[in-house]
Formats: structure tokens, C-alpha cells, sequence
């Protein structure tokens, strides 16, 4: 299991990944936004693979360890599609924000010319025509920029996560790297979320969008929940118009109106997965908050969204979000792993909590 893994990555190795990130924020040149794209997505992969539970540690540590670039840059047009939307400030005409120095990065220009085509969603865009030329594009920008420019540090390559290899069509994380990426991801998205905020309020040319009182962070980073709502249909018909943890009937307004919730909160994995989608009451939900909810739930989640329903959710929502049953089994299993190993409450329903180190039930007051 993966959990045996953490077993053979010691301490100062993990000291050692803190330090070298905040190096890289603190030392590292920063012209464009590229670069905190690609930790976000060296983090974002290494929590969406797929559990091997046949395999020793060593082996996990080695699937783990091989990213594919095209992995990669499907990855940073994932992150970079928000970003292409025009930023409607207070006051001043529609603006696609710029994510360097210069002129508008190549991505978010072909991003938004997809938009001006129609394409609202990432699933749209990925059904296009045009989709692989822009991956081979995206490849091509990506492998001149960031990719071998993120670990210089005063101009020296300092290669801490991975060598170097120009002549492969693939990345190896160093020993020990993946195993970090898992453990500290919060932290590496916040602080690349964060940095690549600052960036973009950074730049002249986006002043004038940004002199309203937008919240810019939400805008590049939040959940769309216009578009979230897509997905209460096909959950109602699943659910049978039964919320998902207390099961009783679902209403159309006040605490018993359906609200489509992220089982794997937003607040641990920013990110619109179609799997990971369930509907609630609005108390229920209000109630879960930012918890992973407790052992039962997850049971029935896997049972309702994987087992019984992953084909009908991935046919009738792929064209508004990611659907891959396998990424939402692996966030679930990471997410519940890092919880097992802090002995994080689960939430059961209204104040009641349970562990899974076997510490029982809990009431916990707010």
C-alpha cells in the first residue's frame, strides 16, 4: 500500500522538498506564470494516479516517479482554461488578463480563441477537432519554457525533483519527490496559486482590469458553481431525489434544497471532477463544510459514483467537466490516506464525527 512508503521517505527529505520549493518562489525567475503552472501540475499528478495495491513500495515509487510530458501540458491547458475567460472589472471593459511580461502568452491566446468559437467547457474542448494540434502546440511552448527553466536558481541548474533530459519524451521525479508532492500538496498549490496570483496583479497592462474590487484569486482559481449545476439532474435521477448522506427526500428550497457537493471538498482538492460530484441537502452540506466526510459515506459514494453509475456520469457529463472515474479514485484514496496518517475527523452528520484510527464517534461543537 502506499501508506508503507512514507516509510522510506525520511524526514530530511521532506525538510529538504519545503526548502527547495520556498527557494524557488524566493530565487527563481519568474517573467511569466509558466512556472507556477507546472508545480501545480507536478503536484496535481502525482495525487491523481491510480493506486497499484499489488505492488511493493519501491515499485510504487517508480510508476510514480515517470511523468509524461503530454501529461504534463494537458495538464497546464486544464489549469490555464479559467484564465482565458476576460476578467470583468469595475468600471472598465472586459480584459483576458496577461500571464507575462510581454505580450499575451500563446496558451491563453488560443484558449480564448477557442471561447470566440463557442467552447464553454473542457470537455467541449477536448472533443474539438482543433484539440491535439493545441496539445502539440502547448508541447512545443511548454518544452522550450518552463519545463527545463523551473529549477534554475541564479542561472545554475539545480536539479532537485528531476534531471535534466532533453532527448526524452518523459520526466523522472527523483526519489522520494512523488511521495512529497502527495504529502505536501496543499502546500504547493496554495503557495503556486498565491505566487501566480501576485504575478498577474503584477504585470502593467492588467491595472486598469484589476483597479475594480474583484476577487482576483476567484476568479483565476474558483469553482464555477453556474457550472456545477449541470450535474444535478443526472444525481437526482441517481439519488432518486434522495439526499446522498442522510437520504432522506431532497426539497427545492430551504435547508432540504439539493445542492450539488464536492465529496472530496473543494478546499482539499480545487478541482471539478465529475465523479466526485454528489447531491445534499443544504444543511447536510453546510453541515460536511470543508471535512472528508466519514467511512460509510465514502463506501457509498464508491458504490453510487464508481461501481453502479461511472459509464452514465462520464456519457452525460464529460461535456462540462473532467470525467475520469480512475483520478477520482486516486484523489479519494490520497485524500483519505492523509487524513488516516493525522487522524483527521470524518464527518458522520450534523456535529457528529468519527476517526479511523479507531478513536470511535465524537460530538465536535463549532
Amino acid at each position: 500500500m502506499r501508506e508503507s512508503l512514507s516509510q522510506q521517505v525520511d524526514a530530511q527529505t521532506q525538510v529538504s522538498f519545503i526548502s527547495y520549493l520556498q527557494r524557488l518562489l524566493v530565487e527563481g525567475e519568474f517573467t511569466a506564470t509558466y512556472k507556477f503552472a507546472l508545480l501545480h501540475a507536478l503536484a496535481d499528478i502525482c495525487i491523481e494516479r491510480p493506486l497499484h495495491s499489488d505492488v511493493t513500495a519501491n515499485l510504487h515509487d517508480a510508476l510514480d516517479s515517470v511523468i509524461t510530458i503530454n501529461e504534463l501540458v494537458v495538464k497546464f491547458i486544464e489549469l490555464y482554461w479559467q484564465h482565458s475567460l476576460p476578467y470583468n472589472g469595475v468600471g472598465v471593459e472586459a480584459f483576458v488578463l496577461l500571464q507575462n511580461s510581454g505580450g499575451q502568452s500563446a496558451l491563453v491566446q488560443d484558449l480564448a480563441a477557442f471561447r470566440q468559437q463557442g467552447i464553454r467547457t473542457l470537455g467541449q474542448l477536448k472533443q474539438h477537432a482543433g484539440w491535439n494540434k493545441l496539445v502539440s502546440k502547448t508541447r512545443s511552448t511548454f518544452k522550450q519554457g518552463p519545463l527545463w527553466r523551473l529549477q534554475l536558481l541564479a542561472g545554475k541548474e539545480e536539479c532537485f525533483y528531476y534531471n535534466h533530459d532533453k532527448s526524452q519524451k518523459h520526466i523522472v521525479l527523483k526519489p522520494g519527490i512523488a511521495f512529497c508532492f502527495r504529502r505536501f500538496y496543499d502546500l504547493v498549490v496554495s503557495l503556486s496559486r498565491s505566487h501566480w496570483t501576485q504575478k498577474v496583479s503584477a504585470f502593467p497592462a492588467n491595472f486598469n482590469a484589476l483597479g475594480g474590487k474583484g476577487n482576483l484569486s476567484e476568479f483565476l482559481f474558483g469553482c464555477d458553481r453556474s457550472s456545477i449545476i449541470s450535474a444535478r439532474p443526472l444525481l437526482t435521477e441517481i439519488q432518486q431525489g434522495k439526499c446522498f448522506y442522510c437520504n432522506k427526500p431532497l426539497k427545492n428550497d430551504g435547508s432540504n434544497a439539493a445542492e450539488v457537493d464536492h465529496f472530496i471538498p473543494w478546499a482539499r482538492y480545487p478541482n471539478d471532477l465529475g465523479h466526485n460530484f454528489v447531491l445534499a441537502h443544504r444543511s447536510c452540506n453546510n453541515a460536511k463544510r470543508d471535512h472528508l466526510a466519514a467511512q460509510r459515506h465514502k463506501e457509498r459514494w464508491y458504490e453510487q459514483n464508481i461501481i453502479n453509475n461511472a459509464a452514465q456520469i462520464t456519457s452525460e457529463l464529460s461535456q462540462y467537466f473532467i470525467c475520469d472515474s480512475s483520478r477520482s479514485e486516486a484523489i479519494t484514496a490520497w485524500a483519505y490516506q492523509l487524513a488516516h496518517q493525522g487522524d483527521s475527523p470524518l464527518w458522520l452528520a450534523g456535529r457528529e464525527f468519527e476517526f479511523l484510527n479507531g478513536g470511535g464517534e465524537v460530538d465536535l461543537t463549532y
